[in-house]
């Protein structure tokens, strides 16, 4: 398995934008389907954007569609997270995941990814 380093995170105004950057490590990048999750203080860990081994799928949910966009670089083993317009309420830590389980497909359900990052604090102030 590939071991993920997330970066990019910080402090943010209300309506900014931020781009995290997760750095694969160890085997084949493009053998695995990413996703990206997040969570806040006493919440679960929630979809935020996948995308399939070689980017012709992506899902998002529905809270931030529109206004973050999932994308990957298989040559540099790297996975991107572009956050535009953000919003207090997407205030979290923010999580990078790779399965194996099938790279053709997107994966929305934080069981379904085989390894995780260390996650990176996103915080947007109002």
């Amino acid at each position: 398995q590939a071991q993920l380093v997330e970066s990019g995170g910080g402090l943010v105004q209300a309506g900014g934008s931020l781009r995290l950057s997760c750095a694969g490590s160890g085997r084949t990048f493009n053998a695995y389907s990413m996703g990206w999750f997040r969570q806040a203080p006493g919440k679960e860990r929630e979809f935020v954007a996948a995308i399939s081994w070689n980017g012709a799928l992506t899902d998002y949910a529905n809270s931030v569609k529109g206004r973050f966009t999932i994308s990957r670089d298989n040559a540099k083993n790297t996975a991107s997270l572009q956050m535009n317009s953000l919003k207090p309420e997407d205030t979290a830590v923010y999580y990078c995941a790779g399965t194996s389980r099938g790279r053709a497909a997107t994966w929305v359900r934080p069981t379904d990814y085989d390894f995780w990052g260390q996650g990176t604090q996103v915080t947007v102030s109002s």
